[in-house]
């Protein structure tokens, strides 16, 4: 087996591994390793905003399915996770939020994570963030994460904020700001019209050094350990096996999903599930994929009276004209996200934290497993989640073998308190479509039909139809209880030489899309590798 020294092994080419590999490649004298399981980020889909559109399934993801989900009529629902140079930061709908100052300050005060308060980490967001309108105590401006707002938003989407005031949401002209309630329209991970992936932020002006090797295409089987210490990495780049040997540290950034998994090959993690599957115990962690937190996004759909959407572009005529001012002047439909904008509410008292969050797509269909409208129609979705909550699951090994994939069990709605905030959004969603700012564009909304009335008729519509946002965190959660897998500063717990830097180690689930988090965490953690704090 072929062997090559490094001072650092980064697994996973996501928006932590990105963010690392910049950061810690900055020391000239740091010989430094990224692996990525997926290609490289080549497909011009990707660099256009609309094309998230495309990437919901297809070869840049994984193709996950969950198990059976006991809560949500047994159903077996697409899981889609990005298997490409920048993870989901390359796939995503660019959606920018971070959650608020409060989500921070319970992993710091009730969560066992010092040093993790929003006052600890408010400088991170700052320093990755390149904003290019608000400059505040709140923002960045110079950070490598493009951050811009939409050139054109659509006119359903205006129409949809004004639809929310109508309702009685406010307008929101920053919702990472010091209030997120409200609504209004995103700001995304967008730079000139193109979308701005950690990859294209962190890792691309990172190429040109001579100390930092990116390798992709390459499937790791396991982390090497000598006693308590992480000393390589083995993996099969596609023609060969090769072992990277570590002369500081290993830094697994390979997701929520990814993480636990390399840690289960690898001999790390609950001693009875590993022995199940033949695996030697490296170190007893019961922690590792517990614990799983995402979001369960409820769609539902209306059919336009004309052609005001992006549907409108699906005819090939139509779509030809968008990609010719896109390519001559970088307008046009292409410049959007689909996903443009968005509330932050409330399901009942509006006192505290909203505890809801919306997001409308200019289009109807744009999703995989979201339904669309009549061929020819034109339609517009409205999408809610229940920011934070309580339901848990796990991620399993399926075998010892490195190419199958884990078990990946959400565990959606187990919690009663989730299944009656969803219904919540949904009800909430119908009333912000009878509005009449976007009543009088309005056919009908076609999903779900005027049939779904009772309360029991729209909890049986969320347990059938409800879905992952892509959001899965905390499945080697940082803290220091007994399932804890990371201390605060990363590290793992029991082990010498390793740690965890991504979304797997938030201890709870942030109360908004997650990947500007993901960045601040790999922003910290490089300080912490570095020595930096």
């Amino acid at each position: 087996m072929k062997e090559t020294g490094y001072d650092y092994v980064i697994v996973g080419g996501g928006s932590a591994g990105c963010v690392m590999a910049n950061r810690l490649s900055e020391d000239s004298s740091a010989r430094i390793l990224l692996l990525e399981a997926g290609g490289k980020d080549w497909h011009p889909l990707i660099h256009m905003p609309v094309g998230f559109a495309k990437m919901t399934t297809g070869p840049h993801t994984w193709g996950f399915k969950t198990a059976p989900q006991r809560h949500a009529n047994n159903r077996e629902i697409p899981y889609a996770q990005a298997r490409v140079i920048g993870g989901g930061s390359s796939i995503n709908a660019e959606v920018f939020t971070r959650g608020a100052p409060e989500d921070y300050d319970r992993w710091a005060n009730d969560e066992g994570c010092k040093g993790w308060a929003f006052k600890d980490i408010q400088q991170y967001f700052l320093k990755s963030e390149g904003n290019n309108r608000i400059a505040d105590e709140w923002h960045g401006t110079d950070g490598p994460l493009g951050v811009s707002d939409l050139p054109a938003p659509q006119p359903m989407t205006l129409a949809f904020v004004q639809s929310c005031q109508q309702a009685g949401i406010p307008y929101a002209h920053d919702f990472n700001g010091k209030r997120q309630s409200g609504c209004g329209v995103y700001q995304t991970t967008t730079k000139n019209a193109r979308r701005c992936s950690a990859a294209v932020g962190y890792l691309k002006p990172a190429l040109k050094r001579k100390n930092l090797t990116v390798e992709t295409g390459c499937m790791v089987k396991r982390i090497t350990f000598q006693g308590n210490r992480a000393t390589g990495v083995e993996y099969f780049n596609g023609k060969e096996q090769r072992r990277a040997v570590v002369d500081s540290e290993v830094i697994v950034t390979s997701g929520a999903i990814g993480t636990p998994k390399i840690m289960m090959l690898s001999g790390i993690g609950p001693a009875a599930h590993l022995a199940e599957h033949g695996i030697n115990v490296v170190h007893d962690l019961p922690g590792v994929g517990e614990n799983l937190n995402d979001h369960f996004g409820i769609d539902i759909v209306g059919e336009l009276t004309g052609h005001l959407s992006l549907d409108k572009y699906n005819k090939s005529h139509w779509a030809a004209w968008a990609g010719l001012q896109y390519a001559l002047f970088r307008t046009g439909p292409i410049t959007s996200n689909v996903v443009e904008g968005g509330a932050f509410w409330h399901s009942g008292d509006v006192s505290g934290l909203p505890d809801l969050q919306f997001h409308f797509l200019a289009g109807a269909g744009a999703e995989a497993g979201v339904p669309g409208v009549r061929p020819g129609a034109s339609g517009i979705t409205l999408n809610s989640y229940t920011v934070r909550p309580k339901s848990r699951g796990t991620v399993r090994l399926r075998s010892n073998d490195p190419a199958d994939m884990p078990v990946v069990d959400p565990n959606f709605l187990a919690e009663p308190d989730d299944l009656k905030t969803s219904v919540e959004g949904i009800k909430i969603s119908r009333e912000i479509f009878s509005q009449p700012a976007l009543q009088k564009h309005l056919r009908a909304i076609r999903f779900p039909d005027d049939t779904v009335k009772t309360q029991a008729d729209l909890e049986a519509f969320a347990r059938q139809y409800g879905r992952t946002s892509y959001h899965p965190t905390c499945t080697c959660k940082m803290g220091t209880d007994e399932m804890a897998v990371v201390d605060p500063n990363l590290r793992v717990h029991g082990l010498d030489g390793i740690r965890i830097c991504d979304s797997s180690v938030m201890p709870s689930l942030i109360g908004s899309n997650t990947n500007a988090p993901t960045i601040m965490i790999a922003e910290k953690a490089s300080d912490l590798v570095r020595g930096n704090r």
